[in-house]
């Protein structure tokens, strides 16, 4: 793997390209998770103590090669510049020779922040004529951006084909994470994996049966495989034609040997801003909603998370939303935390709701790894190959 820690790359001067993940969220124009910004400041201070000259290429939202005021990323570009007490040249106009030239002037450890890169329709098309265009602004191409590199966009996947290309200190720490959790395991290994429905998540699910002892289904997808073994989930969330991938999941488990837990008790209401109600999964009602995993399931999971060595979360264990359907996740959430500060377990966390669920209960500094990235970190899970890893090992 060719990161920009290799001795032999001398970056003082160079014009790098920066491919970043920016794509935060916004209320009313202002920044509400910054999670995404500040994990790449590591990757832009390397860079900008060894005098490279960067240049920053992201994007935000789905602007469709649209030009949307909304969009812009100048406030994302002022709040890190504040947070890296550094200035930052925004460019604002659109790619073209005046870019190249302003570029060109910038001081050594200067930073420099296109605008948003989706604003051109080539860019989501992989043109490579763009690429080409976008890699004539730079020397060096470092991509360090693992949540948008299960996409095969120029800026990600076209550009490493007319300039050399690296991968960046966030980037090469998720795929070492993701690595030692699907690879260079250490047993007992356990997955915890939520959500709403198992049709997104079966070939998760199936391609690491076959590495983990665990499998731990919580959430709707629990719903769904409890509906399907003959309980009954009243109103909860639940894929009603699912049976087969019920049915596949129970005959991997015991054809690699990995054990599938799924609730035995649950809080349940009728409606989602109501007041919970512990019951066993024999007993749910047809007007009630299962909303929270129970104590006795709580216990049997924190047991499982005892036991382990290895671990890997995603997804919330139940609407978490609502103080009175939070328990089961806080009470993973603590389980994992407490054996990850012991450090008597490896720990990858995954995942918007999860990421949220770390950041609403404080406790973003007790895993061993954090991932922010979404649908990349489920393809690699899948055992995708991602087309933006792809193109940066196959630029040597």
């Amino acid at each position: 793997m060719k990161n920009i820690l290799n001795k032999d790359l001398d970056l003082k001067g160079k014009k790098v390209l920066l491919r970043v993940d920016l794509n935060v969220p916004m209320k009313n124009g202002a920044i509400t998770e910054i999670s995404r910004i500040e994990k790449i400041i590591p990757t832009i201070k390397f860079l900008s103590e060894k005098q490279a000259k960067i240049i920053i290429l992201s994007h935000i939202g789905r602007p469709k090669g649209q030009i949307i005021e909304g969009m812009s990323l100048k406030p994302i570009s002022e709040k890190l510049s504040y947070l890296l007490n550094k200035n930052i040249s925004f460019n604002k106009q659109p790619i073209d020779k005046n870019t190249r030239l302003k570029i060109n002037e910038a001081s050594n450890g200067s930073i420099t922040m296109l605008e948003n890169i989706r604003f051109n329709k080539e860019e989501e098309a992989n043109d490579m004529e763009f690429a080409k265009k976008i890699s004539n602004l730079g020397d060096i191409y470092v991509n360090d951006a693992f949540s948008c590199s299960h996409r095969s966009h120029a800026s990600i996947d076209g550009i490493t084909s007319f300039i050399p290309s690296y991968f960046g200190l966030q980037i090469t720490e998720e795929i070492s994470a993701l690595e030692k959790i699907t690879n260079e395991i250490e047993k007992p290994v356990s997955l915890i994996i939520g959500g709403a429905k198992i049709s997104t998540k079966i070939k998760i699910i199936n391609n690491l049966i076959k590495k983990f002892d665990n499998v731990v289904i919580v959430g709707g997808m629990a719903n769904t495989i409890l509906k399907h073994t003959g309980k009954n989930v009243g109103k909860s969330i639940c894929e009603h034609e699912s049976e087969n991938m019920v049915k596949q999941i129970f005959e991997n488990s015991k054809k690699y040997n990995c054990k599938i837990v799924v609730p035995e008790d649950v809080i349940v209401s009728k409606k989602l801003d109501g007041i919970g109600k512990q019951k066993d999964v024999q007993a749910v009602e047809d007007d009630e909603m299962i909303l929270d995993i129970g104590p006795k399931t709580i216990s049997s999971i924190e047991k499982i998370i005892n036991n382990s060595k290895t671990l890997l979360w995603n997804g919330p264990a139940g609407y978490f939303e609502n103080p009175n359907f939070q328990d089961g996740t806080k009470k993973i959430l603590e389980a994992i935390s407490i054996k990850t500060t012991k450090d008597k377990i490896f720990s990858v966390a995954g995942g918007g709701e999860t990421v949220a669920a770390i950041n609403k209960f404080g406790k973003s500094n007790c895993f061993t790894f954090i991932s922010t990235a979404g649908g990349a970190f489920l393809e690699y899970l899948e055992g995708k190959t991602l087309p933006g890893i792809r193109a940066l090992n196959q630029n040597v």
